[in-house]
């Protein structure tokens, strides 16, 4: 149990969540809309926080951030410190969501964890250091991730549209949004919420490959091969063991296609590898992140200040 109140935040593209846990360890959790990774996470991050204040009446004593689209935890550090709206917080600890997910999914083993939504990211652990494999946004990576998948239907509907690819049972899960195929690039260019949107087809997709269509199948075992890779990436760098711990999370892997044909990918170049289910969750890995001591692997990855 924290010895101090403790905000644990976990925000993802997909939502904010958080837990606010008490020195008795009682605990109450909220929900958030996600992160926008083409904004500025400062007023995202910090207007959670005050939200959470005031609802529970006081400021957290700790809180830690395990944030998406994160590019460098010792300028927000110094910036969320600063910010009016967490004059209460004495100590913060920012990293980038990809800890939280690892230290909630494997905790102290070595492996790799893929964690995969709208977009992907994957941390891997050896026994003397870690490193990261992709999360460059969805513009310059994010494979086999929900918007990978999402955008990948939409190419693979415009194909059959105009005459370049194979008719699939997509087209019709595309037309309910825009009956109109012809001009549905203009609605989707101009939408502000255009990277979710496109991640929204990710499950259509992936349900209609359990099916039987053709193309859905092949979009979801391309990603399966994407998101397999970067584990593998993240096991050969780090020297991780021969029998390393992988887990896998996030509503990509919710597609029983796209697991079992990542899990056989890793599986012929890691034949020992061991798919574990996951201890905890990304939040679970927040609130361990007050407690992340200086011999672990990931604590150059993470920033604290206190007042």
């Amino acid at each position: 149990m924290p010895e101090h109140t403790l905000l644990a935040i976990d925000a993802g593209q997909t939502g904010i969540k958080t837990r606010l846990v008490a020195p008795d360890g009682t605990a109450q959790e909220w929900l958030f809309p996600g992160v926008l990774t083409d904004r500025p996470l400062l007023t995202q991050l910090t207007s959670v926080v005050a939200e959470v204040t005031r609802v529970a009446q006081q400021a957290p004593h700790t809180v830690t951030f395990g944030v998406s689209g994160l590019t460098s935890a010792d300028d927000e550090a110094d910036a969320l410190m600063q910010h009016p709206d967490v004059a209460g917080v004495q100590r913060i600890a920012v990293t980038h969501d990809s800890v939280t997910s690892f230290l909630g999914v494997l905790g102290d083993q070595q492996g790799a964890v893929v964690a995969a939504g709208t977009g992907v990211v994957t941390l891997g652990v050896g026994p003397e250091h870690s490193t990261r494999v992709d999360g460059w946004g969805h513009i310059m990576g994010d494979a086999g991730s929900g918007f990978w998948i999402g955008r990948a239907a939409l190419d693979a509907v415009m194909r059959a549209f105009d005459g370049r690819g194979p008719a699939t049972a997509l087209t019709p899960v595309v037309q309910e949004r825009w009956p109109d195929l012809e001009t549905a690039y203009v609605a989707l260019q101009s939408a502000e919420d255009r990277v979710r949107t496109v991640a929204s087809f990710a499950a259509p997709t992936a349900r209609h490959a359990a099916s039987g269509d053709e193309v859905a199948t092949r979009i979801c075992r391309d990603a399966a091969a994407e998101l397999a890779a970067s584990a593998l990436a993240a096991l050969r760098v780090t020297d991780a063991p021969a029998d390393a711990a992988v887990g896998a999370i996030g509503g990509v892997f919710g597609a029983d296609i796209i697991r079992s044909a990542f899990e056989a990918a890793v599986r012929a170049e890691r034949p020992d590898a061991r798919f574990v289910p996951p201890a905890g969750t990304g939040l679970d890995g927040a609130v361990a992140l007050a407690d992340l001591g200086p011999g672990h692997p990931l604590h150059e990855r993470f920033a604290e200040r206190t007042r």
